[in-house]
């Protein structure tokens, strides 16, 4: 028994991925966003506090990593794309040390800036299991230490200048928004502005409140708790109809929503929606999906792949987070995208025979 039709498009659109993403030019991309840095503290969890109802964690071991915009810097470097990665830290030990894992990683820190007397911005995960079963880890508690301060609008304005002048030529532009204050709306106005008047795709990762500062971009990343909100709220009848209701009212050309255990779903504007099912049978972990979803995206868009292949890639970047056992460290390579649909084209041989 031989595949399908559609069997045989995703193996044909896999191998041309996977040839295309073994070749990709290394052009620029302006990445404009919140910086932070992810702190993680491993251990065990065995007891309860005597004088509370709180576990007592055990520290084994600590682990730090740049996150958000920085993190899709990493992605992007890794595929060998090249970001000008626009964004804030504080002059504290934090922002010092964020500054030095991207060095250490290859990301061109020049344009980030350093605002005197600033908080930078750290999430702290607390993960722990039973001391006998020493994996699935359980997340425990999360705290944060951010400004509680605007950003100063020199620095931004000054930021926000050279962004747009970095536009010509880009592949794409990426607005990374965690709301920690860098993406603004007169910023991100200006910017896709530019943007659109270069030719120059912007794609949008913004926070549910936030939609208004995304009015025309090419791509916007949401996970699909974010959409069945949104469905919710405009009384859509499926999350189908509520895309294309934002759809319209955003005017965005594409929606890509990260579906987990389901895989990933692109509704269009103009033309077909794209769906791709995940192939992985356990999920271990969902930190830094929407990361590397904008950074597969940015490999789309850089390389000319239609709607369905660029489903195939994101829902491969998805899937190599997903699978991740460990994500402090992690970051998705061209390797990591390449061997995902390698197994993803093999397994569809196989099945088949």
């Amino acid at each position: 028994m031989g595949m399908t039709d559609s069997e045989m498009d995703a193996h044909d659109r896999l191998t041309g991925i996977i040839a295309t993403l073994a070749n990709l030019p290394s052009t620029n991309v302006v990445l404009v966003g919140d910086i932070m840095m992810d702190r993680y503290i491993h251990g065990f969890a065995d007891n309860l506090n005597t004088r509370a109802p709180v576990p007592v964690l055990k520290e084994t071991r600590r682990e730090e990593a740049v996150g958000a915009a920085a993190h899709v810097a990493r992605g992007l470097v890794s595929l060998g794309l090249n970001p000008c990665l626009f964004g804030v830290v504080g002059d504290d030990g934090a922002g010092v040390s964020v500054l030095e894992y991207l060095s250490e990683e290859g990301v061109n820190t020049d344009t980030i800036s350093i605002v005197e007397g600033r908080t930078t911005t750290v999430k702290t995960r607390l993960l722990a299991t039973r001391q006998n079963l020493v994996r699935d880890e359980q997340l425990m508690l999360r705290w944060d230490i951010e400004a509680d301060e605007p950003m100063p609008s020199g620095a931004l304005d000054a930021m926000y200048d050279l962004a747009c002048e970095q536009v010509d030529g880009a592949a794409a532009v990426i607005l990374s928004d965690y709301g920690q204050g860098v993406v603004t709306d007169e910023g991100a106005a200006r910017l896709i502005e530019r943007a659109k008047a270069a030719g120059v795709p912007v794609i949008a990762d913004p926070k549910l409140t936030g939609f208004h500062r995304t009015q025309g971009v090419e791509w916007v990343v949401m996970q699909s708790q974010g959409l069945e909100l949104m469905r919710r709220r405009l009384g859509a009848d499926n999350p189908a109809q509520a895309a294309h209701g934002l759809l319209a009212e955003h005017g965005w050309g594409h929606l890509l929503v990260l579906e987990g255990s389901t895989g990933v779903t692109i509704y269009s504007r103009e033309g077909e929606d794209a769906h791709v099912d995940c192939t992985l049978t356990e999920l271990k972990q969902m930190i830094g999906l929407i990361d590397a979803a904008a950074v597969a995206i940015t490999a789309a868009v850089a390389t000319g792949l239609d709607v369905q292949a660029t489903a195939l890639l994101a829902n491969a970047a998805s899937e190599c987070i997903l699978g991740a056992d460990r994500t402090e460290r992690f970051v998705l390579t061209r390797d990591d995208l390449i061997e995902r649909m390698r197994e993803t084209a093999w397994n569809l041989q196989i099945s088949k025979r």
